[in-house]
Order: structure tokens, then C-alpha cells, then sequence
């Protein structure tokens, strides 16, 4: 199937309606000093708003992403859009990044120089989120997407690659090696749920903490895992109708799941919302965890892992090594669930030392 060159270009209308939709927000009420004990705050989201209405440059963020190739094409039905970086060394390899949620290909933008001096990079959007979306049919599951990507890397030529990514990146990363073994010569993840395994012995105090708070939202999956997983269709038109709706669901995400200390740009969140409601993914970006439920815990391939100390869970090494082939492993004290956003020079740095000489 034919590659064609992208270029994002939103009409100026869309954005005005956006503006007008922000300008007649109906706001609900909230208890005094409720802080976020009942959900994201009410006085964090107006500030939020008020600088998506007053502050926030989308064109200037259109434009950074327009700054690096971009490209769509069709597979198994559907437009698959990505970035296509290559490296000044021709003997370079080829690395699948792939982002999760609530994030998006914009993930990516502050690692993509330094990585494409050692790697060819390729970096699409999931089927149904962004710019890749929304899907048309029922199956978009972990393993569709890894065999979409897998003959996206075909189409362009790479018979041998890695492949990168947390939150769903992370399964999708690992389901290409499944799906494309003789091609993907390593995995590098920064998110590996280790479900607790019962008598496993050896175990230091600070691995039985990280499972204990893994068995914690086993027992309490949060409320938005839930509805993406059972009723995504349902949440989905709160989040298409309205774009604080939509602002609220995704910046909590980006504020609870972070290194207090980061300092992830407000602009940069406000561009992945943004680019949510602009491509009308909530919902279907949502259905991945409808058509998915659980990964399998296959990963043929070698593995690397980095566990960021603020990450949603803690990966354990004595867990992961059961049922991964885990041939590098990685603590930072700093970074949280969007390592790319908030710790871009630990997480190249990472992929970096795992990749070296693997070809």
C-alpha cells in the first residue's frame, strides 16, 4: 500500500469552535477543601482552562510536530500515521517507539533528536488514538496493532529492529516480538506490570512493597481503567462533547502519574488534550482496553527494562525474570509513567546503553 507524505494543518474553525465550546463551560460544584480527594480539583482545572484559552498556542505545536517527517498509510483497514526519522548513520537501527495513554506521538518530541543520532526512528500513532484514529472496526487489540506495526516496519524496508514503549506501548512493544520474531532484536520497556507470584523466595523488603502496592489496585482497579474496559462507548460522549471534560480526564493522569519534581510543560499536556479533541479519539483510543483485556506475558525477544522510582507500579526483577527474558535492568530515583516527557535524557540514555551493539 502507498505512504504518503503528512502534514498537519487544522482548520482554523475547529479551533475557534474549541475557543467558543472553553468560553461557555458549564462548571459543577465542589466541596470546600475536597483537595483531590474527590477526583482532579475544581480551581487545578480552571487554571488549566483558562490557560488553553488564553495562553495555549496550538500552531505552535502543529508546527514543532511538522518539524520532523510525517507520514500516513493503510493497514488492515485502517489510516496508521507516524514519524519516519532517519538516522545520519546509515548503519543505524531501526527503533519502534510507541507512546500509550492518555498520551500520543507528542510524547515523543524531546527524545527524538538525540535518539535519531543512533537509530533510525519510527514512531506511529496507535490505531484509534490521535492521528491514527478513530478505528472503524471491532479487534483493534494489543496484537492487531503489534502485526499493523510489525508490516509498517516491512513497508519500509527494516528487516531488523527494536522496539521501545511504555503504558500500552510497553505490550505493544512486546507483542511485535511475538508477532514478528525474526525481526525484532530487542525490547526496551519503562512499564512492566509484575503481578505477585505466591512462594517465590528471596525477596527484598522493598520488592514485597512494590507488590504489595501492585496487589492494592489488583483489588481497586481505578475508576478509569474500569470504564475504559466495560463501557467505553458510554464514557466516550462526555469526553467528545467536552473539552474540559476531556482536559479533566487526561491531566490527572498527567499529574497523578509523575515525578513530583517533574516539570512537565503545561503547553505539552494542553497539546495532547488538544490533539485528542481535535481528532475525536477520547472514545476510541478508550476501546483499547475493551478489546484487549489482560497481556499475555510473552516476549520472545531479549528485554530491557528501566522502572522509573514514580511510575503507577514498580516493576520487580525476581517476578519479571520468571517470565521474561530480561537481559538489562535499570533504577531511577527520578521520572514517573511519562519517562519521555519528564526524564528524556535518563530514558535515552537507557535505550541507548540496552541497543548498543545489537543489530
Amino acid at each position: 500500500m502507498m505512504i504518503k507524505p503528512f502534514v498537519l494543518d487544522v482548520p482554523q474553525a475547529e479551533l475557534d469552535e474549541l475557543a467558543d465550546r472553553l468560553a461557555r463551560t458549564r462548571w459543577p460544584e465542589e466541596l470546600p477543601d475536597a483537595g483531590f480527594d474527590y477526583g482532579f480539583p475544581l480551581g487545578e482545572v480552571r487554571r488549566l482552562v483558562e490557560r488553553w484559552r488564553e495562553g495555549f498556542d496550538w500552531r505552535r505545536h502543529e508546527a514543532e510536530l511538522n518539524g520532523w517527517p510525517q507520514f500516513t498509510t493503510e493497514i488492515d483497514g485502517q489510516r496508521v500515521h507516524f514519524l519516519h526519522v532517519r538516522s545520519a548513520r546509515d548503519d543505524a537501527l531501526p527503533l519502534v517507539l510507541v507512546h500509550g495513554w492518555p498520551g500520543s506521538v507528542l510524547e515523543f518530541l524531546d527524545v527524538i533528536e538525540p535518539l535519531s543520532r543512533d537509530f533510525h526512528l519510527v514512531i506511529p500513532s496507535i490505531p484509534g488514538f490521535g492521528l491514527s484514529g478513530p478505528t472503524t472496526s471491532r479487534g483493534w487489540d494489543v496484537g492487531r496493532v503489534a502485526r499493523a506495526f510489525a508490516e509498517l516496519m516491512e513497508r519500509l524496508g527494516y528487516r531488523r529492529y527494536g522496539t521501545q514503549g511504555g503504558d500500552w506501548g510497553s505490550g505493544i512493544a512486546k507483542e511485535m516480538a511475538v508477532v514478528a520474531p525474526e525481526n525484532v532484536v530487542a525490547v526496551h520497556v519503562n512499564y512492566l506490570p509484575t503481578p505477585p507470584v505466591e512462594g517465590l523466595d528471596g525477596l527484598s523488603e522493598e520488592d514485597e512493597r512494590r507488590l504489595e502496592r501492585i496487589r492494592a489496585m489488583m483489588r481497586n482497579r481505578p475508576g478509569y481503567q474500569v470504564l475504559h474496559a466495560t463501557r467505553p462507548q458510554t464514557v466516550s460522549y462526555a469526553l467528545t462533547d467536552s473539552p474540559v471534560g476531556l482536559l479533566a480526564w487526561i491531566a490527572e493522569k498527567f499529574t497523578e502519574w509523575t515525578d513530583p519534581e517533574s516539570r512537565i510543560d503545561v503547553d505539552r499536556v494542553l497539546a495532547d488534550v488538544t490533539l485528542y479533541w481535535l481528532t475525536g479519539t477520547a472514545g476510541s483510543s478508550a476501546r483499547l482496553a475493551r478489546e484487549t483485556g489482560i497481556v499475555t506475558n510473552a516476549c520472545p525477544a531479549p528485554l530491557g527494562v528501566a522502572v522509573f522510582a514514580h511510575d503507577i507500579v514498580l516493576s520487580v526483577r525476581k517476578v519479571a525474570e520468571r517470565v521474561y527474558p530480561v537481559e538489562h535492568w535499570s533504577e531511577f530515583s527520578r521520572g514517573g509513567h511519562f519517562a519521555a516527557m519528564e526524564v528524556p535524557d535518563l530514558l535515552v540514555g537507557d535505550i541507548r546503553e540496552f541497543f548498543a551493539g545489537r543489530s
